[in-house]
């Protein structure tokens, strides 16, 4: 049962977090403008999309992103100034005991962690499209994009190959695509050009032959100049960038994943390793707020200043430390299932030393 006490700090957990938020974003978006103003201008891009079609959606994924840290801050920054004017040591000399006093901050944490996950699992990934649109258009440098020799797996017994393909008149040349049955060669096709009509959804080859390998040994080849055809995929995917995974919900992702697999995509871990990220992430609110209460909540002669310093620090370790197994991770030269848990496994220890030895 949620008491008074428990909506004391509930509010005060909530509001420094919000005023904290407030304050990066100011820092964010500055620093982003400064960096990409040149893009802006040079592409003309119109302000009020620059506000709602790319900052609107662009902030939300980059304070999620970092919001456990941002968490941990909050949490540094409101108990201690609740220790220097000594309401924890009444708190507990009252009777209450620390897994008591514990308890709102835990509740606040659930709270913003099945927020967490739910923002990063759905709501963000669909603001993401509107923001990699944007940046498609005014930032990227798409017009420019050539790609060669372009091998995929399609279903577990077609493959496709392509000598080449500009993603500035969507047109490729080169084009082979074999299909097999019992790990034997059934047909094969060859055109001399492939086209990608935006409208239709739809490939069209020019120039083909099919030749097609009969039971009895003989062969079957059909010519043709046009032919529309259904493969399953489209122009962006030969430019799409690893981050742009992030504008996935987790039913697209599981989709992508599979279908990445059948196309031997050697960027296979970075994809399950965000994946797994999405999951982890949400964990480490409940580690960082233990920390942090544990951390600020016995009174010192450095006041918040000393604390706050302490909680930053350790904010950059466990920012190092998850940038370096996800790095790991994405790689794939560690699991990327293991790559986002390690971090949280190595503070969920620092939080349960921290606790163990506080001053109760």
């Amino acid at each position: 049962m949620i008491k008074k006490f428990d909506w004391y700090i509930i509010k005060k957990f909530l509001s420094t977090f919000v005023v904290t938020l407030s304050l990066f974003i100011i820092i964010i978006i500055v620093f982003d403008v400064s960096e990409k103003l040149d893009d802006f201008l040079k592409k003309e891009a119109p302000i009020s999309e620059i506000i709602f079609k790319y900052y609107l959606n662009y902030v939300p994924f980059f304070l999620n992103l970092f919001s456990p840290v941002f968490i941990f801050i909050s949490v540094i920054f409101f108990t201690s100034k609740l220790a220097s004017r000594s309401e924890i040591v009444a708190t507990l000399s009252a009777g209450v005991s620390y897994n008591r006093f514990l308890r709102p901050y835990i509740i606040t944490a659930l709270i913003l962690s099945i927020m967490s996950f739910m923002l990063n699992a759905f709501i963000i990934p669909h603001s993401d499209k509107i923001r990699l649109t944007f940046e498609n258009k005014y930032i990227r440098n798409t017009s420019e994009d050539y790609t060669n020799n372009v091998h995929m797996q399609i279903t577990p017994e077609v493959y496709f190959y392509m000598e080449n393909f500009g993603n500035a008149d969507s047109t490729g040349g080169g084009v082979s695509l074999e299909q097999y049955k019992n790990k034997k060669l059934k047909s094969k096709l060859f055109a001399r050009r492939i086209a990608w009509n935006a409208k239709t959804h739809k490939w069209r080859i020019e120039d083909y032959f099919i030749r097609d390998y009969l039971a009895d040994g003989s062969q079957k080849i059909t010519r043709g100049k046009f032919m529309d055809t259904m493969i399953p995929f489209e122009a962006e995917d030969f430019f799409r960038r690893s981050d742009d995974v992030q504008s996935f919900d987790l039913f697209e992702l599981n989709d992508f994943i599979a279908k990445e697999k059948l196309k031997g995509n050697d960027q296979l871990d970075y994809y399950i390793t965000d994946k797994y990220r999405r999951y982890a992430s949400p964990f480490s609110t409940f580690i960082l707020t233990v920390i942090g209460v544990c951390v600020s909540s016995k009174k010192s002669r450095g006041g918040v200043g000393l604390n706050l310093g302490i909680g930053i620090l350790l904010s950059f370790i466990y920012l190092f430390i998850i940038q370096y197994f996800t790095t790991y991770g994405t790689s794939g030269l560690i699991y990327p299932l293991l790559a986002v848990w390690i971090p949280n496994f190595i503070f969920a220890g620092v939080a349960y030393f921290i606790y163990r030895n506080v001053q109760k």
